[in-house]
């Protein structure tokens, strides 16, 4: 199963690029990328070619990180969208720990989810 790793980075120039540069010199394929920071600490939120290589390069850097299963999710493209589909997460006692904006189509628009418990989540992603 595809994963999804969130690396926590001091929220500083150049850490995106050091992240970046070590997952190219080992070959990593970024397929997916987010993130952002606030005050000291950031994160990046990704997706890879080539998760075991990309495991491997985050333990070898030293990056704090977690990672999970990647779970799809269709959300309604509209106001209100992902409000419910958080809301329903959350009434479920469903944590995201991150997710990714993958792209919209007609009405629908496409996110990749990692939670904390994938088992209780999958019914409510899955069903969009």
């Amino acid at each position: 199963m595809p994963r999804q790793f969130v690396v926590q980075v001091p929220n500083q120039p150049g850490q995106m690029a050091l992240l970046a540069e070590q997952l190219a010199a080992r070959g990593v394929d970024l397929r997916a990328i987010g993130g952002g920071g606030l005050g000291e600490w950031g994160h990046f939120i990704m997706t890879t070619a080539d998760d075991d290589t990309a495991r491997l390069v985050l333990e070898d850097g030293g990056w704090t990180f977690i990672e999970g299963e990647s779970l799809l999710a269709e959300v309604d493209d509209r106001p209100g969208g992902m409000a419910r589909i958080a809301r329903e997460l959350s009434d479920a006692g469903v944590n995201v720990l991150g997710h990714l904006f993958l792209g919209r189509w007609s009405d629908r628009a496409t996110f990749a989810f990692v939670v904390d418990d994938p088992e209780k989540a999958r019914p409510i992603l899955e069903r969009r």
